[in-house]
């Protein structure tokens, strides 16, 4: 059963989730805004000790997480499924660069799903992530969000490997649009 807020009624894992990722030494966000994403962004943007990067493509963020591998530092990129299709090509350099790279992908296209234009790259994104090398860890109940997210930052940082926490609309939402 998933824990909420008892004054805003909003899901409690959003917030675990970003301190679970600022226990473990990120402190870089590259994020495009999703609503999917809400509560990692705003904590990012107020948190003195983060370093929040909006970008205008989500491409950018795996270069931006090459970048921070290499300053020493730790990243997330936080991104709509949509979002995996402009970065196909540059997932390339996470195995030519080998850094450890780790994106939270909010899923459209999906459970609940309105909007017929987010059908194809919702369905692809798992197969494409995969070919270019990705670990896809899968979550659709808010209780295995943390260890998915745990689990993810082990495999990248401690393991060098490309990893993708998918949330799922069944977890999020869908949206009504």
């Amino acid at each position: 059963m998933a824990e909420f807020d008892r004054d805003t009624g909003t899901s409690l894992w959003p917030h675990e989730v970003y301190d679970l990722l600022r226990r473990a030494g990120v402190t870089q966000f590259a994020y495009v805004p999703d609503a999917g994403h809400k509560v990692l962004i705003d904590r990012s943007l107020a948190d003195p000790d983060a370093h929040s990067v909006p970008l205008t493509t989500e491409e950018e963020g795996v270069a931006l997480l090459a970048g921070a591998d290499l300053g020493g530092a730790r990243g997330v990129l936080l991104m709509q499924s949509s979002g995996v299709g402009n970065c196909i090509n540059m997932l390339s350099l996470t195995a030519g660069a080998r850094f450890p790279f780790l994106a939270l992908v909010s899923m459209r296209g999906d459970y609940g799903e309105g909007n017929p234009w987010q059908y194809p790259m919702g369905q692809a994104v798992q197969p494409v992530l995969e070919a270019m090398g990705v670990i896809c860890l899968r979550v659709t109940e808010p209780a295995d969000v943390v260890p998915a997210v745990a689990a993810a930052l082990t495999m990248a940082f401690q393991s060098g490997q490309a990893v993708a926490v998918l949330l799922t609309q069944k977890l999020i939402g869908a949206k009504p649009f």
